[in-house]
């Protein structure tokens, strides 16, 4: 890489027993427009070929951990870090060859906290799709403080968006090393982007940008869906880490910022209820999380009822449809 005046961009690779595809995604790093880039892998003890692998990536730090989880592997990496500013690519996701260069551009030249870019996601049917065009969450933002593809969001902005979803993954995001409060909570499983960007948003005068270009793409297939965990236990999770992140920072929220993370959270509740209850068969677990919606938040879980039924109803049809079990028999 030639020398420059640029600033220095350092990209985490977090990665465990991907060899079969990581080297697609160092090969986008590598061939960023953008000229000055530290690149760290840092291993979560696989069992693969992943160092033989890196080991042709001349430029790659590599570091070896015993395995601990991607919120440990990606702060380790944050530690090993030289530049101001830091990315962090998934090993299974694979960058435009301007994502740096377009993202540093804004994130430098109006001096933002971070930014964070829209992206092709490719499905497990190979179908595509132009993610944050729909995003219900994002959509409000589209049409206010634009410049070309680019929209700007204000701290209250931040607070609105983030407050109810997430949408700037890892692989979409270039942030000032600055404004990283504590790096990724290990203790968060699923949420673990979620709470790093809670941490800047709520203790800070945090300012962002995102663009509707898509300048990167993900890549959703069998061995990356929450890691190959049942959806019951991704469920659980999602409970687990959405209290722990209620408790983390309802010291920031207003009342009417804290009604809408409890609601958030009595709907995955509502959802771990109807999957106890139609899918497991566990009634009497299935009636404790839901009393346990009804004492945060009484009337929302009332007014969830019908709309879990609802896609219950339909998720029922569209199996039945493909082949799968009969409709009556399962409501037997």
């Amino acid at each position: 890489m030639q020398l420059t005046t640029k600033p220095l961009v350092s990209v985490i690779v977090a990665t465990y027993n991907r060899a079969y595809i990581l080297h697609k995604a160092l090969e986008s790093i590598f061939a960023q427009t953008y000229p000055n880039i530290q690149v760290i892998v840092v291993d979560d003890g696989s069992t693969d070929n992943t160092a033989q692998l890196v080991g042709r990536f001349d430029a790659a730090e590599y570091i070896y951990i015993e395995h601990a989880g991607q919120s440990v592997a990606r702060n380790l990496g944050l530690a090993r870090a030289k530049g101001e500013f830091i990315a962090s690519l998934d090993s299974d996701d694979v960058w435009c060859p301007d994502f740096l260069e377009q993202c540093m551009d804004r994130l430098v030249g109006d001096q933002l906290d971070f930014v964070f870019a829209n992206w092709l996601q490719v499905g497990r049917d190979g179908t595509w799709f132009d993610f944050l065009a729909g995003d219900p969450y994002v959509k409000p933002f589209i049409l206010k403080n634009s410049e070309g593809n680019w929209r700007y969001l204000s701290n209250t902005d931040l607070r609105s968006l983030f407050l109810v979803s997430c949408p700037s993954p890892t692989s979409s995001a270039v942030i000032r090393k600055s404004s990283i409060v504590a790096g990724w909570d290990r203790r968060i499983r699923i949420g673990e982007d979620w709470s790093l960007y809670l941490d800047m948003i709520f203790t800070k005068p945090c300012k962002a940008a995102f663009t509707l270009e898509k300048l990167w793409q993900k890549h959703v297939h069998h061995a990356n869906i929450y890691d190959g965990r049942k959806r019951s236990e991704v469920l659980e999770i999602l409970v687990d880490d959405e209290a722990r992140i209620i408790d983390r920072y309802q010291q920031y929220l207003a009342d009417d910022e804290l009604m809408l993370m409890r609601r958030r959270y009595v709907a995955t509740l509502m959802e771990l209820s109807k999957h106890r209850l139609i899918r497991d068969r566990n009634v009497r677990s299935s009636w404790q999380l839901f009393y346990k919606s009804i004492g945060i938040s009484s009337w929302f879980t009332l007014d969830q009822i019908p709309k879990l039924l609802l896609t219950a109803i339909r998720n029922r049809r569209s199996r039945m449809a493909a082949g799968g079990e009969s409709f009556v028999k399962i409501q037997s």
